[in-house]
């Protein structure tokens, strides 16, 4: 194996032969964000675009997207984005992409439909061009061939990309497990993906969500078995929270619905939107003498209802979250309520979860949630399944994708007990740039692969500085100081004032504002003359000497903020 030299976010330039390249700008090393390039001599398509939300030290991030530097500046060769299925940390990131890049968009119908809905509230989807595609489908751009492959997931539609280029065969997992027992009926395409392996594999990338967790993931069905226990014991209502795009889950609920005589109502608009798009393309068999709106519950006995919401994972605007704390204005919980949380929680939502759960039971519901009772199983394949994949493609290199470093790593062992040779076995974080040609393979350098914050309106202008600030602010509060000064007297007019935010309870505060107030008098006045002319002397001079006097008696650092007017 070759190894050619590489350098922090520098790129060599391509070989002279035919290459291709693997770029990860998200997923890697986090859950979420799931993004790769596929780069040949002349084209160039993206996997997935997805997003992440963001965690409790990006204060005020609304979500967090992919760093598309790399595809800038080379937008000339950008031919599609390929996606896999429809999960937001999957297509989350394309209207964002969009934005900026006029190409296909291509996926199954309900992946398709989910993205048409996200790009809908961005008002761009009549800018768009998506092409649809089904399992088994080819579709080529330029050098780059993409086949599609029925794989199981926890939503419709899901595919494996089998990608032909001119150095060889690239394949993608996608997320994906190996259920023998789907809702729908149809297991993965096992004949493909080996037919692919026959064929010859350069490179897999594979999920590695579940990489640590030992055996197989169990099969949907299982959760059904769990809702018949849950539907032939509860007195009261029936309230299921889930992911909104776990089309083999609602199914799930819907059929119990029917199964035990009670009616279903949909709660969530992400909710809402699935169901309806999920029946539109067949996905979702919904009987409308079964569906009410969520404003006729009330009219039927607690026994005859079934709510299905989102806000699985504690999500502050959730229904569910909205409905623990009688917030909802469609909903209430009563006692008697049975509330089943079909979903365990992404790592960093565990806190918001179980604050909902508590909610929920202070008012008399009983809560089912986690693996009690079996009422989630994951859309992740565990270790045998993942090892059974390895086997099927058998290929020359190997890069585990799609999970915390941690997993990536786990992943990367399984790789080898399989037998990839662990010098092709590339454990990547986003960024790193991976190059194939006829003779080698390796990593050769890296581009960015941060994170790029979306804030309201802004995207990518909120940075590490403007979160700094916010975590100060949060740590130990906000002091501002107005003064007013003569500059031609060398002399303070009006002044100077303390506004506190964060920093003292302010009830009890006056005498302490007062104190430092007159610190700040005592101080000012030791200011030579020369430097009360200048206004960025006299702020500096306030600044450090209203954090000395306040870190000394109160041990905090509070954000200072003067404001120094001249007359």
């Amino acid at each position: 194996m070759l190894r050619p030299n590489s350098s922090p976010l520098v790129v060599p330039a391509p070989p002279a032969e035919a290459y291709v390249r693997i770029v990860p700008l998200g997923g890697c090393g986090e859950i979420g964000r799931n993004m790769t390039v596929i780069e040949t001599n002349e084209d160039m398509i993206a996997v997935d675009c997805g997003l992440m939300f963001p965690d409790e030290e990006m204060y005020g991030v609304d979500i967090v997207i992919n760093d598309f530097t790399y595809i800038r500046e080379r937008s000339e060769k950008l031919r599609a984005i390929l996606v896999t299925h429809g999960h937001e940390d999957h297509i989350g990131g394309i209207p964002y992409l969009l934005r900026e890049f006029n190409v296909p968009v291509v996926g199954t119908p309900l992946t398709n439909a989910l993205i048409k809905a996200k790009s809908r509230d961005h008002k761009m989807v009549g800018e768009a061009h998506f092409v649809t595609v089904e399992p088994g489908d080819r579709i080529r751009y330029g050098q780059i061939e993409a086949e599609f492959i029925h794989i199981n997931h926890s939503v419709s539609g899901a595919c494996s990309l089998a990608l032909r280029t001119p150095v060889g065969m690239i394949f993608h997992t996608g997320d994906f497990k190996f259920d023998q027992t789907p809702i729908d009926g149809k297991p993965a395409d096992f004949a493909a993906i080996a037919r692919v392996g026959d064929e010859g594999v350069l490179c897999m990338l594979s999920d590695s969500t579940n990489a640590e967790r030992p055996g197989h993931t169990q099969s949907e069905r299982i959760v059904g078995e769990a809702f018949t226990n849950v539907f032939s014991h509860a007195k009261g209502r029936i309230i299921v929270a889930s992911f909104a795009s776990n089309v083999p889950r609602i199914q799930q609920v819907i059929d119990h619905a029917i199964r035990f005589d009670r009616k279903i109502a949909f709660l969530g608009r992400s909710l809402v939107n699935v169901v309806h798009f999920a029946s539109e393309l067949k996905y979702l068999r919904v009987p409308s003498d079964r569906t009410i709106r969520i404003e006729e519950v009330d009219e039927y006995p607690p026994e005859k209802i079934v709510v299905m919401t989102t806000g699985s994972q504690g999500e502050p605007m959730s229904a569910l979250t909205r409905m623990s704390v009688r917030d909802h204005g469609k909903f209430k919980i009563v006692p008697g309520d049975t509330v089943v949380i079909s979903a365990t929680p992404i790592p960093g939502n565990e806190k918001g979860v179980y604050k909902t759960i508590n909610n929920l039971y202070r008012l008399g519901a009983m809560v089912i949630h986690g693996t009690d009772g079996r009422s989630h199983v994951s859309g992740h394949a565990s270790q045998e399944e993942l090892l059974l994949m390895l086997n099927l493609v058998r290929p020359e290199f190997f890069v585990p994708v799609h999970g915390e470093y941690r997993m990536l790593v786990q992943h990367g062992k399984l790789a080898t007990r399989t037998g990839v040779d662990a010098q092709n076995v590339f454990v990547v974080e986003n960024g790193d740039v991976l190059e194939f040609t006829h003779e080698y393979g390796d990593k050769i350098g890296k581009t960015y692969g941060g994170h790029v914050f979306v804030d309201g309106s802004g995207v990518g202008d909120v940075g590490e500085a403007v979160l700094r600030d916010r975590r100060l602010l949060a740590a130990d509060g906000f002091m501002m100081v107005v003064v007013t000064i003569d500059s031609e007297e060398a002399r303070v007019i009006a002044g100077p004032d303390l506004v506190s935010r964060g920093v003292f309870y302010m009830p009890e505060a006056d005498g302490v504002l007062e104190e430092l107030r007159a610190e700040l008098v005592t101080l000012i006045e030791e200011v030579p003359v020369e430097g009360i002319r200048d206004v960025n002397t006299v702020k500096e001079h306030i600044r450090s000497g209203l954090s000395k006097a306040i870190y000394a008696r109160y041990k905090r650092r509070p954000v200072i903020v003067p404001v120094v007017m001249e007359v």
